[in-house]
C-alpha cells in the first residue's frame, strides 16, 4: 500500500512539476511574444506611477494580454524600480518585454507634446505640436510669434507639461544676427550670447534640446554641425572649380541659398555663378547688395534703389570682382552641395519666371527677352491688384 501511495505521490509531483514548467514556458512566451496591440498608442506614465498602474493602463488600451505576467516579467528582469515618467510611443504588436524596456530605458519622451522654436527668415515662431501615434507625424496645436506679444491663453498650461520636449529649428538662409536675436526669446534656454557667430557658420537644421540648455552651447553645436557638413562636402567637390578654400565655398553657397527657394534649381543657379567666376564676370546678385546695406540685421523690406546698386560695400557684387569677403547668410547642406557640385551649363544669366523659379540664359540677348517677359508678368499682376 505504501508503495502505491509513494508511487501516486511521485506521479502527482511530476504532473505538478510539468504543469509548473509548462506554465513558466507559457508565461515566458506571453511576455516575449508579439502583443495584441493593433494601433500605435502614446502611453503617458505619470510621475510616481507604479508597474501595477502602468499594467492597468496597458490592459485598458489593449496593449497587453495579461497584467500579472507584465508585472512579474518586469520584476523578474529587475526593472520594476526603473520606471520613468513621460510619454512613450508603443508600436502595434509590441511585446510586454519591449514595452517594459520602453518605459524603463530612460531618455526623452518619444511622443506627446513638443515645443519647436523655429527661427525663420523674417521672424521666429513658437510651434506646439503633438505626435499622432497613428501616423507618427506631429500635428500643430498652436503657433505664435513670441515677439508679437500675443501669447495664447492655454500656452502656459501646455508649456508646464512635465514631459514636454524642446526643439530649435533654423530655416535655411537665416543670418547669424537673426539667430542670436531670436534665441533671446526662447524662454527654455539659459545664458547670454556675448559674441556674434561668423556668418555662415551655423547649420540650418533641427536641434533637440533640453530645458535650461545654455544658448552658447547650442550655438557651438550649430557651428560644429556646419563645420562637419562643409568638411564632408568639400572632400567630394567637383574638379576645376574657381573656388580655392572651404570658406569661399560657404560664401558661394550662401548666395545660392538666397537666390532661389526651389530645390531643383540650386545646381543651375550655382552653375551661373561658377561660370561667371571662371570668365571674370561680376556676379551682380541682389542678395549681396542687400547684405551690404543691412549686414544681415533685418530684412530690407523694400526694393533695391538704383543708387544702392552702385553703392560700394564689401558685399556689393555689382561693384566688386569675385566673391564677397564673407557669406551673406547661413546656407543649408543642399546649397553647399550645389556650390561644390554645380550643373555643367553655359548659363550666365537668370531672372524670375513668374512661377517661383527662374528662366536661365546663355547670352545677354536671351536674358533680355526673359527680363522683358518677367516685366510683363509684373505689370499684369499690378493691374490685377488695382
Amino acid at each position: 500500500m505504501w508503495r502505491s501511495i509513494a508511487s501516486n505521490a511521485l506521479t502527482l509531483f511530476i504532473v505538478l512539476f510539468l504543469l509548473a514548467g509548462g506554465g513558466l514556458i507559457w508565461g515566458q512566451r506571453q511576455y516575449t511574444g508579439p502583443g495584441p496591440l493593433e494601433e500605435p498608442i502614446c502611453l503617458r506614465v505619470e510621475p510616481g506611477s507604479t508597474m501595477g498602474r502602468v499594467s492597468r493602463q496597458l490592459g485598458d488600451e489593449g496593449a497587453i494580454s495579461n497584467s500579472t505576467i507584465f508585472r512579474l516579467g518586469a520584476k523578474y528582469t529587475e526593472k520594476s524600480s526603473l520606471l520613468k515618467a513621460g510619454s512613450f510611443l508603443v508600436q502595434p504588436g509590441a511585446s510586454m518585454e519591449e514595452i517594459v524596456d520602453i518605459v524603463t530605458r530612460g531618455g526623452r519622451s518619444t511622443c506627446g507634446t513638443e515645443l519647436n522654436f523655429r527661427i525663420g527668415i523674417v521672424s521666429a515662431e513658437v510651434q506646439l505640436r503633438e505626435l499622432d501615434p497613428a501616423t507618427s507625424r506631429y500635428v500643430e496645436v498652436m503657433a505664435f510669434d513670441p515677439a508679437a506679444g500675443e501669447i495664447p491663453q492655454d500656452y502656459a498650461e501646455k508649456r508646464a507639461a512635465p514631459d514636454l520636449r524642446f526643439r530649435v529649428t533654423l530655416a535655411e538662409g537665416v543670418t547669424s544676427w537673426q539667430v542670436v536675436e531670436e534665441l533671446k526669446a526662447a524662454d527654455f534656454l539659459n545664458g547670454d550670447l556675448v559674441e556674434l557667430p561668423p556668418e555662415g557658420s551655423l547649420a540650418p537644421d533641427s536641434y533637440e534640446v533640453s530645458e535650461g540648455m545654455r544658448r552658447d552651447e547650442l550655438v557651438a553645436e550649430m557651428q560644429e554641425r556646419q563645420s562637419k557638413i562643409l568638411e564632408d562636402l568639400w572632400a567630394r567637390r567637383a574638379d576645376g572649380l574657381p573656388i580655392e578654400t572651404p570658406e569661399q565655398a560657404l560664401v558661394l553657397a550662401s548666395i545660392v541659398e538666397k537666390e532661389t527657394g526651389v530645390p531643383e534649381e540650386r545646381r543651375q543657379v550655382a552653375s551661373v555663378f561658377v561660370n561667371r567666376l571662371r570668365q571674370g564676370i561680376r556676379l551682380q546678385t541682389d542678395p549681396t547688395v542687400i547684405y551690404g546695406l543691412t549686414e544681415g540685421r533685418a530684412p530690407l523690406g523694400r526694393g533695391i534703389r538704383q543708387s544702392e546698386l552702385r553703392r560700394e560695400t564689401p558685399w556689393n557684387t555689382y561693384v566688386i570682382d569675385g566673391l564677397p569677403p564673407t557669406p551673406i547668410a547661413n546656407p543649408g547642406r543642399a546649397s553647399i552641395e550645389a556650390a561644390l557640385n554645380p550643373d555643367s551649363t553655359d548659363y550666365l544669366f537668370f531672372v524670375a519666371d513668374g512661377t517661383g523659379g527662374h528662366a536661365f540664359a546663355e547670352t545677354l540677348a536671351e536674358h533680355n527677352e526673359n527680363v522683358a517677359r518677367w516685366r510683363r508678368i509684373e505689370a499684369e499682376r499690378q493691374e490685377g491688384v488695382q
